[in-house]
């Protein structure tokens, strides 16, 4: 061999018998012997626990430098000691060419989870990586870091709402099997909190998915085992080893319907909310790839060169006001409309607080990427709809139904004159927003982002999830002006509007929905799926992929949607 092959050769050797023999090296000295070994001879060593990567890998927070790397250790029951972890970053799928390697520990203080941020790496470059505890390798995952400088394309995976009860998660096996992903983004409901048969776990039973821990999670031990198990789902662990993920949270990692003080899932006999909420937190920050100052702080931003500044954020938890409810403006003769517009307008409600706020503007003003994409929980776009139709959806028999309403509404085209004085009163009462959990209950600390946008002249386009189904919105500020867009994901596993309204034709629905709602451009209210966004210096592209089915493992794959905003216009969507 040459003598630079022999040396090269010679390292190689060296790191693989380092990579075995370093577990000898950082074992407790009572698993290296020196105790009193075996029927009292001393010196015999104790076999080093039997322990298990059960959980997969991850990885996630990509930088142009650095990306943290995750595992969990599963001991043997009863393990309580550190556990040595040996960790190995390689360029190469068979590990030929490490670039960063080193040592660390699960505790049972992080419930024997592992966080590496792997540094000194380069941008926009694929890696691979691994574990080694006791003896025991890991299986190998791949992630990647940022891109620097000129960027001709980004492409992102987009994720919501995955109820492990409800069904398989097709969707997420699906995205495992690309290879195009610069990341893959989850905006929230990564888990559910609720009882076995609960929320959509009708089949829960039969697909051997019903919950762990059976009763709802209140502790830090029922956070830390329900996202254990959502971690034993191969598809959930096939996606983690494809492609690093840029993660924020939303109400079901903690409750439903979650605000800074509270959840709508929570009563007082549950205990106290911030116990709960800071249980959640760190079960969260122990079980997912991130990286953030303080477990409250999990607003942050990326950046993949100068064409996409992605700024995720939490709407949820950390500045959030109590929730409106239309409950409290109902009145004998109907909805209290003055005092809910009154309510709606109220200039001090907040969504994201102040603090992250101002922390917003001020990155989107440093940034000079081609487009501002803010990764977030709720719709955005102003999703208004009659008040008859609202009502049925919330009181059966209260109002009517979406196709009874379009009925009304073509009868008052033709023919006038035939109205009923009862049906001039439904198509009389006004458009209210359906969700008062989304922006829509929200509405200053909406115009305070579109304005902020809208004076840095940014291109924006918006992300978002919860609803368990497919949106497409063109962003308005109140007096009408053009902003952005608005892509939103249906979910991994979670019901749409089949499940509440299972009376309407999907198609009809959508197509009604998008003649009542103006900036509404695109809806899918039946389908589980999820996004793949691709910008680039034209234009911000998404596609729409849906699952055939969530209750087998057998399952296809498609496309039938596409919408895209582009630079020349950046606040009107058209057909892709």
């Amino acid at each position: 061999m040459a003598p630079e092959s022999s040396d090269q050769g010679r390292r190689q050797f060296i790191r693989q018998m380092a990579w075995g023999a370093g577990v000898v090296a950082t074992l407790p000295l009572a698993a290296c012997g020196g105790g009193d070994g075996e029927a009292g001879q001393p010196g015999t060593p104790e076999p080093a626990p039997k322990v298990r990567f059960a959980h997969g890998l991850a990885s996630g927070d990509p930088l142009s430098d650095r990306v943290i790397l995750w595992t969990r250790v599963t001991p043997p029951a009863g393990h309580a000691a550190d556990i040595p972890v040996q960790w190995e970053l390689a360029s190469d799928a068979s590990f030929a060419s490490i670039v960063a390697s080193g040592q660390t520990s699960a505790s049972a203080a992080r419930d024997f989870t592992v966080k590496v941020d792997a540094t000194g790496l380069k941008p926009a470059t694929a890696y691979h990586f691994r574990f080694r505890a006791y003896g025991t390798t890991s299986p190998t995952a791949r992630t990647r870091t940022l891109p620097t400088g000129s960027v001709a394309q980004v492409k992102l995976a987009v994720f919501s709402c995955a109820n492990y009860p409800a069904g398989y998660f097709n969707v997420y096996a699906d995205a495992a099997r690309r290879s195009d992903l610069d990341a893959v983004v989850h905006l929230g409901d990564y888990i559910y909190e609720y009882a076995r048969g609960g929320y959509a776990s009708a089949h829960a039973e039969a697909m051997g998915r019903q919950v762990d821990p059976a009763g709802e999670i209140l502790s830090l031990a029922d956070y830390r085992e329900r996202h254990a198990q959502y971690k034993t789902d191969a598809d959930l662990q096939a996606l983690h080893a494809a492609a690093p993920m840029i993660a924020i949270w939303d109400d079901h990692e903690f409750a439903n319907d979650t605000w800074s003080g509270g959840a709508e899932n929570h009563q007082a006999s549950e205990g106290d909310f911030a116990a709960r909420k800071a249980a959640a937190m760190q079960a969260y920050h122990e079980w997912m790839p991130t990286r953030t100052a303080s477990p409250e702080l999990i607003y942050r931003s990326f950046n993949f060169g100068n064409l996409v500044s992605l700024h995720m954020l939490d709407t949820r938890v950390i500045g959030r006001d109590k929730q409106l409810d239309y409950a409290d403006f109902m009145t004998p003769t109907g909805l209290d409309a003055a005092g809910f517009a009154k309510a709606m307008a109220n200039p001090a409600r907040q969504l994201m607080g102040q603090t992250q706020t101002q922390w917003l503007q001020q990155q989107m003003a440093a940034s000079s990427a081609t487009w501002q994409v803010l990764g977030q929980q709720v719709v955005m776009g102003r999703m208004e709809i009659p008040a008859p139709i609202l009502m049925e959806t919330i009181q059966p028999g209260a109002g009517v139904s979406v196709s009874q309403y379009a009925a009304l509404v073509a009868k008052a085209q033709s023919a006038p004159a035939t109205l009923t004085p009862q049906e001039q009163a439904i198509l009389a009462q006004p458009s209210i927003p359906y969700n008062l959990d989304a922006w829509d209950g929200y509405q200053a600390a909406r115009e305070t982002v579109l304005a902020s946008a809208r004076q840095l002249k940014k291109k924006l386009v918006v992300l978002a999830g919860d609803t368990h189904n497919a949106w497409a919105n063109e962003l308005q500020d109140m007096n009408g002006n053009a902003v952005g867009v608005e892509f939103a994901t249906s979910s991994v596993s979670s019901p749409g509007f089949e499940e509440y309204l299972p009376k309407e034709n999907p198609a009809m629905l959508a197509g009604a929905l998008q003649q009542l709602i103006k900036p509404l451009k695109y809806c899918d209210t039946s389908r589980r799926g999820y996004m793949v966004v691709t910008a680039t210096a034209d234009a911000c592209r998404a596609d729409w992929i849906y699952v055939n089915t969530i209750t087998s493992r057998d399952f296809t794959a498609s496309s039938d949607a596409a919408m895209k905003v582009m630079a020349s216009a950046p606040g009107l969507l058209v057909k892709a």
